[in-house]
């Protein structure tokens, strides 16, 4: 894939996932996220060129810009979209995979001082919501979603929602096609679903109980009643 239609990929990755991108002017001129995907692009080509500063004026330059950090050693993906990406921080070593959709506020993060890869992997199709934060030298597999506000530490299975802080997997995730889902309701909650099924077996629990102190009490009016009887 040449420069030009990887531009083009990235344009097209607005309007397949942002229903309010209406014309390609727009796009270009009024979408953060995509600024800073093309400066990354830039910034990117002068770190694998070893003009290393020249590429960490082009990340800061673009951050002072979108409000979006990357560094120039990150690798990119085609068909990566950020939206609304202001907060958005990937690391020097995270790789993101093509067609990958991520919101605001997410932070893709190391969690060791030490040189060589520290910084998640996101393979093609994630999807990562709001807040989401990954850290450390995690594989998000492909078609995975990570919910708004989790915390991942862990790597993901392909086509798994992980939800909570830590996060927690379910196998529903988006397949091995880019059909992103940004009904962030429709994402699955392994603990509530923990707590609703807690929550209905205590009922279950105290119904059995109540029941029982009813028979006991029944049972110790009839022996009441009975050794009544006797005496009489």
């Amino acid at each position: 894939m040449n420069f030009l239609q990887r531009l083009r990929k990235d344009v097209q990755a607005v309007f397949d996932r942002d229903p309010a991108a209406r014309n390609v002017a727009e796009v270009i001129c009024c979408y953060p996220g995509l600024h800073a995907i093309w400066l990354h692009r830039i910034a990117n080509f002068l770190w694998r060129n070893h003009l290393k500063l020249a590429a960490r004026f082009v990340s800061h330059l673009s951050r002072l810009l979108t409000g979006i950090e990357i560094h120039p050693g990150a690798d990119i993906g085609t068909g990566v979209f950020i939206d609304h990406g202001c907060g958005v921080v990937i690391g020097e070593t995270a790789e993101v995979g093509d067609d990958v959709l991520l919101y605001q506020g997410v932070v893709l993060g190391g969690t060791s001082k030490n040189s060589g890869k520290r910084h998640p992997t996101l393979e093609s199709n994630v999807e990562v919501g709001a807040g989401g934060i990954l850290l450390g030298p995690i594989t998000v597999g492909r078609g995975a979603r990570v919910g708004a506000g989790s915390v991942v530490t862990q790597s993901i299975p392909p086509d798994t929602t992980a939800v909570g802080v830590p996060a927690q997997f379910s196998g529903e995730g988006t397949g091995t096609e880019a059909s992103f889902n940004l009904d962030h309701a429709d994402i699955p909650d392994p603990l509530g679903d923990a707590f609703d099924s807690l929550l209905k077996r205590q009922l279950e629990l105290e119904n059995t109980v109540s029941k029982l102190r009813e028979e006991l009490s029944d049972k110790s009016q009839d022996e009441e009643a009975i050794e009544r009887g006797l005496e009489v």
